[in-house]
């Protein structure tokens, strides 16, 4: 049967078995995605385009590469749905109504008993979703237009609370809408990563028991996060949070133009190996990560190629920056490529020598996540653990 010939149950059951098959999914979260139909969500989207595992834009954004509202990659959406673990009769608050789908599966889980709240700031978007909702027989569920930032107080409170955009900071407003013990699962944004975080409210306290890559659309009215050019020629660029102490200033024009210090650590990795809790451990303890960004124009300069041109980890320091990067190497087959640092600036040497011994110390505990917390600013400190402070929330990381 070929794909135009299949129906939307062939290709949904299709999709869900691959999702499955890579990801074990709680009974209730797989059956709903074997029964909501996302194509109610996609109108003008063909049938095999809708049950591939892949995001799809509903509204562009023309001031900016990425869109201001897509349809979420389903193994994504399944990841959350069974972080949420939500429970029939909950009552749900999803930020970000996006095309629907999601709040249309929350909607399957939560059953006749709950109730589900979806907010979207962007008109067309909130149109979008009550359109396809009430197409699909989700009219139960509530829509708004308003700032998700500010949430939606008149249905709390929840018992369960998800983001699908990326959350530079945890609001204050939330606070009051949240039940004792209500779990919560978002994209939170930090050094230049994306995290989904799945956590449960103790006090005044969100403590996490689920931390998973991801990437999302940042979420409107959200401004932590800084990118900057370290030359003239904007070839090289870093990203970077408000409450770090760097200065791109520092820089001068023969940073990139002088050989880099290259410094490799002991660690190596597969083809299909992934290397990102690196990132992840050093934002634990390190308040000089950040991500680099080098174009293809200063890569033809003589740029040390990064792990991942488009955005690296990196350490930055006054005009000094160390970045992660990889060399294959024949003696293991089995992990050909090796892990390193290269760096440029006064402080080179020093500071690929700190990025190393970050990674030699993720390759230590590879599989190893951190404790994490989330609490409101004006509450104490934390007596334990690395703080990152936000405008709202405090972030804190530790490593058992």
């Amino acid at each position: 049967m070929t794909e135009e010939a299949a129906t939307s149950e062939e290709l949904r059951n299709r999709l869900v078995d691959q999702i499955v098959a890579d990801r074990p999914l709680a009974p209730r979260v797989e059956h709903a995605l074997r029964t909501v139909r996302r194509e109610d969500n996609l109108p003008g989207i063909d049938l095999p385009t809708a049950y591939t595992d892949q995001a799809v834009s509903i509204k562009e954004n023309p001031s900016g590469p990425l869109p201001l509202s897509c349809a979420s990659v389903p193994s994504m959406v399944a990841m959350m749905l069974d972080q949420l673990d939500v429970k029939a009769g909950d009552n749900i608050l999803e930020i970000g109504a996006g095309t629907g789908y999601n709040a249309a599966l929350l909607d399957e889980l939560t059953g006749p008993e709950g109730h589900v709240t979806t907010v979207d700031i962007d008109e067309d978007v909130a149109l979008h979703a009550r359109t396809t909702l009430n197409r699909s027989g989700h009219d139960r569920v509530r829509v708004f237009e308003r700032d998700g930032l500010i949430g939606v107080p008149e249905h709390g409170p929840y018992t369960r609370l998800i983001g699908t955009v990326g959350l530079w900071d945890f609001p204050n407003a939330w606070w009051d809408q949240l039940a004792d013990d209500a779990r919560v699962v978002l994209p939170l944004r930090w050094r230049g990563q994306t995290r989904s975080i799945a956590l449960t409210r103790h006090g005044n306290t969100l403590t996490a028991d689920s931390v998973e890559l991801c990437g999302f659309v940042p979420v409107i009215g959200q401004d932590g996060e800084k990118t900057a050019a370290l030359n003239t020629e904007d070839t090289v660029r870093i990203h970077y949070d408000q409450d770090q102490d760097i200065d791109p200033a520092a820089f001068d024009e023969s940073t990139f133009s002088i050989p880099c210090t290259t410094t490799l650590s002991e660690q190596r990795i597969g083809g299909e190996e992934s290397f990102d809790g690196v990132w992840l451990r050093a934002t634990a303890s390190d308040n000089r990560v950040c991500r680099v960004e080098v174009t293809p124009k200063a890569l033809e300069s003589g740029v040390r190629r990064p792990s991942i041109p488009m955005r690296s980890p990196a350490l930055v320091s006054g005009g000094s920056i160390a970045y992660l990067i990889t060399e294959r190497e024949e003696a293991d087959p089995q992990r050909p490529f090796r892990l390193g640092a290269a760096a440029y600036g006064p402080d080179r040497d020093s500071l690929a020598q700190d990025l190393v011994a970050h990674i030699n110390t993720w390759g230590a505990y590879r599989a190893a996540i951190p404790e994490i917390n989330i609490s409101a600013l004006a509450d104490p400190a934390p007596d334990t653990g690395f703080t990152i402070t936000k405008s709202e929330s405090r972030l804190t990381l530790n490593y058992p």
